[in-house]
């Protein structure tokens, strides 16, 4: 669909947009278990934030992302893969440059190690 005269207005996408693009994209990147979980009280006590955080500024993207990786691979592939992959889906969504991708790979999942988990 090509658009033949401009019509005026504006186009406002939200950050919680972009947010979701993020997070939906890296959780389909082989090696991501899932998104990282950060919980009320780490936020109350201003230990962690938003396990995906995006920023943009003059027109770029920055994205912050917390992840937990599946064992037995690389995981500095798996950080540049998710760089990857969530720049191509932003870029190619929303048309927006990406500026800075952030990953930040906060531990390795092992099949056992939920299970061993205490329920809380």
């Amino acid at each position: 669909m090509e658009e033949q005269h401009p019509i005026p207005g504006k186009v406002t996408i939200e950050t919680e947009v972009l947010e979701t693009i993020a997070r939906l994209t890296a959780q389909e990147v082989s090696g991501v278990a899932r998104i990282a979980q950060k919980t009320d009280v780490e936020r109350f006590l201003g230990l962690g934030g938003r396990s995906v955080q995006v920023r943009v500024s003059e027109g770029r993207v920055g994205i912050d992302l917390h992840i937990m990786a599946e064992p037995g691979i690389s995981l500095l592939r798996l950080g540049r893969a998710i760089q990857k992959h969530v720049t191509q889906a932003i870029q190619q969504t929303i048309g927006m440059p990406v500026e800075v991708i952030n990953v930040y790979i906060e531990d390795v999942i092992f099949p056992n190690s939920e299970a061993e988990q205490p329920a809380g």
